[in-house]
């Protein structure tokens, strides 16, 4: 069931898009946080830091899995916009058929370094048996992590941005209950908490695929699920950057938390709360890069590049809304949101410098996550790996580095990075976005 998106009002087409999209990612943050939350209830410091650690490690996984599956979205997108159900479906059954298979390979390898991994993370001895379970488990669990993204891909390129909002609904309601189940009933510890998660996203594709099978969304046969070098080709060439992309974003989070923790444990208390408050103000963006992508691929599908360009538009003006606003509040506020987290003065003060300093980057985030969409929507995910790995090499890491040695009283400089590396990105989209409106039959030949 496929919804066509290129037509009426854009605005209300950003909006009817984005909101169910925002909605699944505020979700998917309650669901990564429950785990955490709920272990801490029952169990000490040693299982609290197991999960910590591993689910840090799983997070990145995922984040790089969702950011391969936009292969599938982008192509799925364009296919519709343009109307060829007969290459909608042979790309839904070659991703299906990419997927699992690289799933398993995955799965397959990271088993067996599993080990290395843990001491990667410079894993305290105390967590050390508790974290190599949890991975373990969880690594056991990819092909439904990946399932899971991969169905909700296909619905999002499909023009469906609720459905996916519902699975992830349902894995995180059950994951709550499974948490409770295995860790306070069984006591079953970090081990429990991996089960939980991977057995919630089990559900979930169990769930999805009822839908599918119910609603008759997309007709498949058995020739569509047999590999074709160019539709595999597409997809990975859109996807893989944005895999690089989002796996090298998170390496650089961890940098960024390894200079903090050098300052001592009232720094990297406030620099870990403001992450996770910033997180949550990233949805916005978040969830506009991928309507963007989505809207965007559907127009230039159908040959609508000047639609295309008026949802990037769009997308620019309510991410810089929504980030000013927000930097605003922030600015007045800072303190007091961290105090939700903790009551230790020095933390307070800390945290309000570096989030006074870091919420900034709402606003030019915003304006390359967009940027970034539109490039995907045409095949060109390669530009936005490009800005963003310059900007984490050339400013973001260097920045909060020099500014963790300079600025030793104050956290305000430190935060200041992150946004001064947007804005190298945003110099870079803005100047290709100006060259590809200059040579419009570069960007028509990406389709």
């Amino acid at each position: 069931m496929e919804k066509n998106l290129t037509t009426g009002s854009i605005f209300k087409t950003v909006a009817y898009f984005s909101l169910p999209y925002l909605l699944s990612y505020f979700l998917q943050t309650l669901y990564g946080m429950a785990d955490l939350f709920i272990i801490g209830q029952f169990n000490g410091v040693d299982s609290i830091t197991a999960v910590s650690i591993a689910s840090q490690v799983m997070h990145m996984l995922t984040v790089m899995i969702v950011g391969l599956a936009m292969g599938a979205t982008v192509m799925i997108g364009r296919f519709v916009g343009a109307e060829n159900h007969e290459q909608t479906s042979n790309t839904v059954g070659n991703t299906v058929t990419l997927f699992m298979v690289l799933s398993v390979i995955i799965m397959v390898g990271l088993l067996m370094a599993v080990n290395p991994i843990a001491a990667i993370m410079l894993t305290p001895a105390e967590a050390y048996s508790e974290t190599v379970t949890y991975l373990t488990i969880c690594i056991i669990g990819i092909p439904f992590i990946t399932g899971y993204n991969i169905i909700s891909s296909i619905f999002r390129g499909m023009g469906d941005s609720k459905s996916p909002m519902y699975f992830i609904a349902v894995a995180c309601v059950a994951n709550i209950a499974l948490d409770y189940l295995f860790i306070g009933i069984l006591k079953l510890g970090a081990a429990g908490a991996a089960l939980g998660t991977t057995l919630s996203q089990t559900i979930s594709v169990i769930v999805s695929l009822v839908i599918i099978r119910k609603r008759k969304m997309v007709r498949l046969s058995r020739k569509n699920f047999r590999p074709q070098i160019v539709i595999m080709r597409n997809l990975l060439k859109v996807g893989i950057p944005v895999a690089l992309q989002d796996g090298f974003i998170q390496i650089a989070f961890i940098v960024i938390t390894v200079i903090a923790n050098n300052r001592g444990l009232n720094d990297a208390a406030a620099v870990g709360i403001v992450e996770k408050i910033i997180g949550i103000l990233f949805l916005v963006p978040s969830s506009m890069l991928s309507t963007v992508s989505v809207l965007s691929a559907q127009n230039a599908g159908a040959g609508k590049h000047d639609r295309a360009r008026q949802t990037l538009l769009v997308g620019i003006l309510t991410t810089v809304t929504f980030g000013t606003i927000s930097a605003v509040l922030m600015q007045l506020s800072a303190e007091p949101i961290i105090g939700l987290f903790t009551d230790d003065a020095k933390v307070l003060l800390l945290g309000g410098q570096y989030m006074s300093g870091y919420v900034w980057d709402c606003i030019f985030a915003g304006v390359h996550f967009c940027f970034s969409g539109y490039f995907c929507a045409y095949g060109l995910s390669g530009i936005s790996f490009i800005h963003n790995l310059i900007s984490i090499i050339c400013a973001r890491i260097p920045l909060a580095y020099l500014a963790s040695v300079y600025f030793a009283d104050t956290l305000y400089p430190m935060g200041i990075a992150a946004p001064a590396g947007s804005v190298l990105s945003v110099i870079i989209c803005v100047s290709v976005f100006i060259w590809l409106s200059k040579h419009t039959g570069k960007l028509n030949g990406c389709i």
